[in-house]
């Protein structure tokens, strides 16, 4: 069975299926494909009483003797449910000659196709599978869904099965009508179903779908989707995500949380390349905001991090604010602070550091914007973001204007992703350690006597990384100097 799996509703109503086997377990998978409308044809030489009473009834039809290709003529779907592999590979073999999907139960190598644990409410079903890897977590996970989707549910999507083309008369534009279904799920139509008051919902739905539809009016949300890994994505901007026509993210977005936003909302990947034209990239970024938003379209801004921290969003929010367009902004955590606790270093100690600086070496038009006698002073934790490309000269600048050669150093690459590398050290060797062990963005700087604790207190990934640790093989080297 391949590692990812294809998943499909099929629809087997008066569809001919195969079940080889007539024990306790032919038994259940035939109920279910009963409950499902299908032809159920059985075949074993022997049937255990509750099948055997199927036949009686003329629910099933029922052929009797060792399995026979010939019985997969006709079927859809064939289930091997016998407790000789032997009979069980004949059934899958045969299957995959005549192109008919066959699963064979507890044998997830031998199946074309698996049946997955399943949650139902009503029409409503969550299907959920581990691809036969792991059929006990995919139960768990089906007692856990059990509990947390409410009764109601059926009666909801029983609803809005009846109410479909009344729903699509009044509202024909698929925005339109992602709109009317956002607000009608955010009513009162389910928590009147919870309470089991069918008629009030139903009124309800009526008032709301009644209702003049306003002009949509297009908005903005900016969003911080933090450094990388998605358990750090907020509630918050999650619901946001998932509500968005339009998602403009930044190029270091990680695909994990983009994997998260509602799938048929348009994307746009907006990237800054190191060396580009940052300027005409945010104009761009501007005129795009101000575009869709226009056009009546929910835009999400999706920045890496926090979008008030090196971020620019300041400055779009300015655009928006100009151009009268209604905006929010979803605060993420940003780099400094996700980055030092997935490397075990505390920003603040009340040994070692009173405050924190979070820093940017990139000016604008080429100026250097960076106070080094304020950030030389002891007893503080240095944050660099963006600070890769120019770690000789922070060194140097460092250095001159008072900070220990000795200080200490932790520079955490791809933050908080699976991927993540920490290389620790003092600030005189940090531009030959990071080129050593090629070093590259995103990467963020923490410097300062906190820094050391990453040795001790480091907790995910790889153990970290000093100018004495072997290199890489395939490394080249960093953008350092």
């Amino acid at each position: 069975m391949p590692a990812s799996l294809f998943p499909l509703f099929i629809d087997l109503r008066d569809r001919r299926v195969l079940v080889v086997g007539g024990g306790a377990v032919a038994r259940r998978k035939i109920d279910a494909l009963l409950a499902s409308g299908a032809r159920v044809v059985v075949g074993a030489p022997t049937l255990e009483p509750g099948v055997a009473a199927l036949v009686a009834e003329g629910r099933v039809e029922h052929i009797a003797g060792r399995f026979d290709p010939n019985w997969l003529n006709d079927a859809w779907l064939v289930v091997a449910a016998t407790d000789n592999p032997i009979i069980n590979r004949a059934v899958s073999t045969a299957a995959e000659a005549r192109r008919v999907w066959a699963n064979v139960v507890d044998d997830a190598t031998l199946s074309s196709v698996q049946v997955p644990s399943r949650v139902e409410r009503g029409p409503l079903q969550v299907a959920i599978s581990s691809g036969g890897g792991a059929p006990m977590l995919a139960r768990h996970l089906r007692e856990r869904l059990e509990t947390e989707l409410d009764e109601s549910l059926g009666d909801l999507a029983g609803l809005l099965d009846r109410e479909r083309t009344r729903i699509r008369q009044r509202f024909p534009e698929i925005g339109a009508r992602r709109r009317f279904f956002d607000a009608l799920l955010a009513g009162p139509v389910p928590s009147h179903l919870r309470r089991g008051d069918t008629r009030a919902a139903q009124a309800a739905f009526d008032a709301a779908l009644a209702t003049e539809a306003s002009p949509s009016r297009g908005s903005v949300a900016l969003v911080g989707a933090g450094p990388g890994d998605p358990g750090l994505l907020t509630l918050r901007g999650l619901r946001v995500l998932n509500e968005a026509d339009v998602i403009l993210h930044d190029r270091l977005v990680s695909d994990e949380v983009l994997a998260l936003a509602r799938r048929d909302a348009d994307r746009i990947e907006l990237g800054k390349q190191v060396g580009g034209d940052h300027e005409a990239t945010q104009a761009r970024i501007h005129a795009l905001l101000v575009e869709h938003a226009r056009a009546g379209k929910r835009v999400v801004r999706l920045k890496g991090g926090d979008p008030f921290v090196f971020g620019r969003g300041g400055e779009e929010l300015e655009v928006l604010h100009a151009h009268g367009i209604d905006f929010e902004v979803v605060p993420g955590i940003t780099a400094a602070v996700a980055c030092a606790a997935y490397a075990g270093v505390p920003l603040t100690h009340r040994e070692h550091a009173q405050s924190v600086r979070f820093v940017t070496a990139l000016g604008r038009d080429g100026t250097d914007p960076v106070d080094w006698p304020a950030l030389a002073r002891e007893r503080q934790t240095l944050a660099f973001y963006m600070g890769v490309s120019g770690l000789t000269r922070l060194r140097e600048q460092l250095i001159a204007h008072g900070r220990a050669p000795g200080t200490p150093f932790a520079l955490v690459e791809n933050g908080t992703r699976a991927d993540q590398r920490v290389v620790t050290g003092t600030l005189d060797t940090l531009p030959e350690a990071a080129a050593r062990h090629a070093v590259k963005a995103p990467a963020l700087l923490i410097l300062g006597e906190v820094a050391a604790s990453a040795e001790a207190l480091h907790w995910f990934g790889p153990e970290p990384l000093r100018l004495d640790s072997p290199a890489p093989r395939d490394s080249t080297m960093a953008e350092a100097a």
